[in-house]
């Protein structure tokens, strides 16, 4: 319905609410999604897991501006909102009768209700209960120093991501004299390829220490998992950011080869593992959080870019990026103590 909206949009206002729709529509697919990887995937096989679903969600915006482009160039930017249309009414299908239900016996509401409250007889397979549910009460976990850091973590590694990326149609476009959408939708490509494969090696990496410290240690301590994002917040995001500012200002053109997404999903199976009987409302309030603020981050980028020039703009990502660096520093050292002042009903190794 959302696309479709889109597609047909007469005026700014009808645009903007349908688009409104039409990302409200596909929000659930995030928080849904973490939720079946922590139903079916272990402890120590949850990092990988993840970090193939980032990069499979990480697909769309690697191709996204090429195909869009292209449906702009050669038909009309509205034609490639009905495609959306029709590939998610496919998906939808697929999910409606090829995904089996993930959540472990007993843990879903309806499994919950005691046998006085349930309806007696045929009519009891044939109720349908209906649910009132109150969509801003996962952001209370937020409440929690640990959520809300692992939240600020993400956020950050998306705000750098997007100081790259989304000045390249205004650099690239106007230095090459490309008028054709489809030509500089394709320079998105190599950043999306270096995020898919990045956050599978990276929740690989986390599955491996977590599995080595907790043999180590003899106990499972879940801060242990964000470790394998210290090295890419330190060290390979901001000074590819800085080197990819110095080699556009100097050849004037747009040099993008970080690594971003190795820092996103250990951050993303962390807050899977600490809550994974409420991994889907947890991953909710992260996803909410970080969308709230990089909505407003985003209106600074260009201005910044023009106002500062972007090698300042790179440089600003690249503090951001230490500053995730020193949050998970926080979380690694004081995680313990930081779940301990806000009880969410944190998972323990017996629950993972």
């Amino acid at each position: 319905m959302g696309s479709i909206g889109v597609a047909t949009a007469t005026s700014i206002p009808h645009l903007l609410a349908f688009r409104f729709f039409q990302t409200f529509g596909v929000s659930s697919g995030l928080s849904v999604g973490a939720g079946v990887i922590g139903d079916i995937y272990k402890l120590e096989e949850r990092g990988t897991a993840m970090g193939v679903f980032f990069a499979a969600i990480l697909l769309g915006p690697a191709i996204a501006p090429l195909s869009g482009g292209a449906a702009a160039h050669y038909a009309s930017w509205r034609a490639m909102q009905l495609i959306l249309a029709v590939i998610v009414s496919l998906v939808l299908l697929s999910v409606l009768f090829f995904l089996p239900e993930t959540s472990h016996p007993g843990t879903r509401g309806v499994d919950k209700l005691s046998n006085s409250d349930r309806p007696r007889g045929r009519t009891w397979l044939k109720l349908k209960i209906p649910v009132l549910l109150n969509p801003f009460l996962p952001l209370l976990m937020l409440r929690s120093p640990i959520v809300l850091i692992a939240a600020m973590v993400a956020f950050l590694i998306l705000a750098v991501e997007y100081v790259l990326v989304i000045p390249l149609a205004y650099t690239i476009g106007p230095k090459y004299g490309l008028s054709n959408e489809a030509f500089v939708g394709a320079c998105f490509i190599p950043h999306g390829v270096g995020s898919m494969i990045g956050a599978p090696l990276a929740g690989r990496l986390s599955d491996r220490i977590v599995t080595q410290y907790r043999a180590k240690r003899g106990s499972w301590y879940p801060e242990d998992r964000l470790r394998a994002s210290l090295f890419p917040a330190s060290t390979i995001v901001p000074l590819s950011v800085l080197a990819s500012g110095i080699l556009t200002t100097i050849d004037e053109a747009d040099w993008n080869f970080e690594k971003i997404d190795m820092a996103l999903s250990p951050c993303s199976a962390y807050i899977v593992d600490i809550l994974h009987s409420q991994s889907a409302e947890s991953t909710a309030a992260n996803s909410a959080f970080r969308a709230a603020l990089l909505s407003l981050w985003i209106m600074a980028i260009l201005p910044m870019v023009e106002n500062w020039g972007v090698l300042a703009a790179d440089g600003v990502a690249a503090l951001l990026s230490w500053l995730t660096f020193g949050l998970l520093c926080v979380a690694i050292r004081y995680g313990e103590t930081l779940r301990s002042w806000v009880d969410l009903g944190y998972s323990t190794e017996e629950t993972n």
